[in-house]
């Protein structure tokens, strides 16, 4: 049995299919472990959806922000984006079965020693209380009032964690540092704009992952949603979005081995803006 962690699919199906039929996947003994953002702006969102689904135990995803902003825009409460390819979701007969399935998807995963993630984790939390948080979010995208939710988690402050934050501003401020988070200050800070690579990070922020004194350091946490870093193999932090999307590849690690199988784009989806 092996594990594999793959990055950000954002429906590029077709680089995802070889990429399985590359590290030789078998659903009765392998485990897929994903990053998250399986679908928008690559053309088969659908059929990655379908997919995963299909899988059931044999894979394990985080939510990424494109999938909250899909069940966002099937709720009603976002407007669909230029440059979003969802329709072929929306108006698909198992629409709803789909988007029920996703809602049920967790924000955070821990097992063994890893924690896999779609951004990040704030520098002040440790992998116990990042669950618990996670929990929050995950409970309220379950609940009766999960239109509510979706509606009111788009935003960019508050900025920071605050213990003594409560409704929809502390839902708010965790989904966006699991699901949004690129840089913070060593404060824990948060800043969104930001989508570049390592050399241009504004000056007061650090990569979240390298601040100094980080409460989650023990653990190795895997995590997608910065194309413009690429690859990134540290011994406490692995990076895999490496822009399948943008033209580059879509990859996976075994975590049994750090072992790091890729397939390059077949046809870039969408024009380059390290989103």
């Amino acid at each position: 049995m092996s594990t594999y962690a793959i990055g950000d699919i954002q429906g590029c199906f077709d680089e995802f299919e070889q990429l399985l039929q590359q590290i030789k996947f078998n659903a009765a003994h392998d485990r897929l472990w994903l990053v998250g953002d399986l679908v928008n702006r690559g053309p088969g969102s659908l059929a990655v959806l379908r997919l995963v689904k299909s899988l059931g135990d044999a894979a394990i995803t985080v939510l990424g922000n494109h999938d909250l902003h899909l069940l966002a825009v099937a709720t009603g409460v976002a407007k669909l984006h230029r440059s979003d390819t969802l329709d072929e979701i929306l108006h698909a007969p198992d629409r709803d079965e789909l988007l029920a399935w996703l809602r049920r998807q967790r924000m955070l995963h821990v097992q063994d020693g890893y924690v896999l993630v779609h951004a990040g984790l704030l520098p002040a939390w440790t992998v116990q209380h990042a669950q618990q948080l996670a929990h929050e979010v995950e409970q309220a995208l379950r609940g009766d009032d999960y239109a509510t939710f979706l509606e009111k988690m788009y935003g960019n402050t508050p900025d920071h964690w605050d213990e003594a934050l409560s409704g929809y501003k502390r839902l708010r401020v965790i989904c966006n540092a699991l699901s949004r988070m690129r840089v913070c200050t060593a404060q824990g800070e948060m800043e969104f704009r930001f989508k570049g690579e390592l050399r241009d990070v504004p000056d007061g922020f650090i990569p979240w992952f390298d601040v100094p004194g980080r409460a989650s350091v023990e653990a190795t946490v895997i995590f997608g949603h910065w194309s413009a870093l690429g690859l990134m193999l540290k011994p406490n932090a692995m990076a895999l979005d490496t822009g399948c999307l943008w033209g580059d590849a879509l990859t996976a690690v075994c975590l049994d081995d750090r072992k790091v199988f890729q397939v390059q784009c077949l046809t870039q989806s969408a024009e380059r803006d390290w989103q």
